[in-house]
């Protein structure tokens, strides 16, 4: 295992911690407020209705259940680094390789998707006119290279930018409730007649008005508005003081989920009636549009494209440190492990970017952004799953081989063992419901062939090790 990192030992080809407590908080708001909050949670409501306060309820517990796993681990070793470095230790050099490229195809999935998001909304500006795959392309392209180039200054600027993203999510949320109020105890009516009221979530058919069949189907893009939120961890090795900063970013978890997304989306459908709300439309760009304000629409606009710019930032961001990771285990190829002079393992985010224009591709065979949308979300939703599955099995590995590490934490999981079985049931059952949806299946039924590369992959770097 690699050595816990000092002044010395940053100079010597380490991650420099940079991040700050400030940096390190906003980081962990920005993950609880994804792209899939934005534009996924149209879909949502149509499929699910008000029960979605429930879906999102539900999967917020037990996402914060992972974070203070992954926390409690993190801060048993210090020297531990990111998840990589503790699955590897506590299961076997096999998990750490799974777990690392895994996690490094579930940003560059979700890279995919931003980029779909970033046309869908920049449509809002070309009149509603949707571009063409060439126009799109180039979008593209011009989205990853900025995004590249933040990252490759220094660790710094990536919190600092990653920052003022999430606080400007973090403002237009609260801008949005407070509208969201004031039009509600006005009894604002909208120009299709729908008067803002509290007893709209119940007005229309009760709260669960799809059955259980739709408050199923509202768990994929659910769930994939989460992902991101274990991006505190892999911010790790680049954050000062972690054994006080880290607990304070996990533990403010629940709180953030409530607001942010329990009591925006209540606030959304209590303006607008579930049934009304269009799927293909953000909810909360469709608030202020009902209102009649154009600016305040085109301003959320605004919102939601620097919302899906942090969600490739962060992106970005991980893939690299992933790929550092793999390459200092011996699990990447070598390249990946050097740091340039402003401590970024610059080859490493060149090998990503390259990546992720191959992904701008996706535009040319999948023109029609939504359901391009749905399938890189699901892709990397299902692959999310499989890491905080491993997570979890890591946290069962520490718990009955280091018992002593457990009973000197001071930041244990509430329930230990049993709530890690329930986290781990909750997520196979997940899995399982994807299968429920026809475009959730296409991408669950493809997902296999990974496993496959990774199994071949390990093979490969193994047999080259032997010699």
């Amino acid at each position: 295992m690699n050595k816990v990192n000092t002044p010395e030992t940053e100079s010597a080809g380490e991650l420099k911690r940079s991040l700050s407590n400030r940096h390190l908080q906003l980081i962990a708001i920005g993950g609880c407020i994804g792209t899939g909050l934005f534009m996924g949670s149209g879909k949502t409501i149509s499929l699910a209705g008000p029960s979605i306060i429930f879906i999102y309820m539900i999967i917020g517990v037990m996402i914060f259940f992972v974070m203070r796993a992954l926390g409690e681990l993190l801060l048993s070793n210090l020297q531990y680094r990111s998840f990589i470095d503790f699955t590897t230790d506590l299961i076997g050099p096999w998990a750490g390789y799974f777990v690392g490229w895994t996690y490094w195809l579930c940003w560059i999935s979700i890279g995919i998707a931003d980029l779909s998001a970033i046309i869908y909304y920049l449509q809002f500006f070309n009149n509603g006119v949707p571009f063409s795959p060439t126009e799109g392309a180039l979008i593209s392209v011009a989205a990853i290279l900025f995004i590249m180039g933040l990252n490759l200054v220094t660790v710094k600027l990536f919190g600092e930018v990653e920052f003022w993203f999430a606080l400007v999510k973090i403002i237009a949320i609260l801008v949005l409730i407070i509208v969201g109020l004031w039009m509600i105890f006005t009894g604002f009516t909208s120009s299709s007649g729908d008067v803002a009221a509290f007893s709209n979530l119940w007005k229309y058919d009760g709260m669960f008005p799809t059955g259980m069949g739709g408050f199923l189907a509202g768990f994929q893009i659910a769930i994939f508005a989460f992902v991101g939120v274990e991006l505190v961890g892999t911010t790790a090795a680049e954050t000062k003081d972690p054994a006080k900063n880290l607990p304070k970013a996990v533990n403010s978890i629940p709180l953030r989920i409530i607001f942010f997304y329990v009591f925006a989306l209540i606030i959304v459908m209590a303006v607008t009636p579930w049934n009304h709300i269009d799927p293909t439309v953000s909810p909360f760009v469709n608030l202020f549009t009902q209102a009649g304000v154009a600016a305040a629409a085109i301003i959320m606009n605004l919102v939601v494209l620097s919302s899906v710019m942090s969600s490739m930032n962060s992106g970005v961001f991980s893939t690299s440190r992933m790929l550092f990771g793999l390459s200092r285990e011996s699990q990447g190829p070598k390249a990946f492990g050097e740091l340039n002079k402003r401590f970024v393992p610059a080859k490493a985010l060149y090998f990503s970017t390259v990546c992720l224009l191959l992904g701008a591709a996706l535009q040319y065979f999948v023109p029609d952004t939504v359901e391009a949308f749905t399938l890189a979300t699901t892709l990397s939703t299902i692959l999310f799953i499989c890491v905080w599955l491993m997570i979890m099995w890591s946290y069962i590995v520490y718990y009955k081989t280091r018992p002593e590490l457990h009973q000197q934490s001071t930041f244990k999981l509430p329930g230990g063992l049993f709530t890690c079985w329930v986290v781990i049931i909750f997520f196979v059952g997940m899995i399982y419901v994807l299968s429920l949806e026809a475009d959730t299946f296409r991408a669950l039924k493809v997902s296999p062939i990974w496993l496959v590369i990774l199994f071949v992959g390990y093979w490969l770097f193994n047999k080259k090790r032997q010699k």
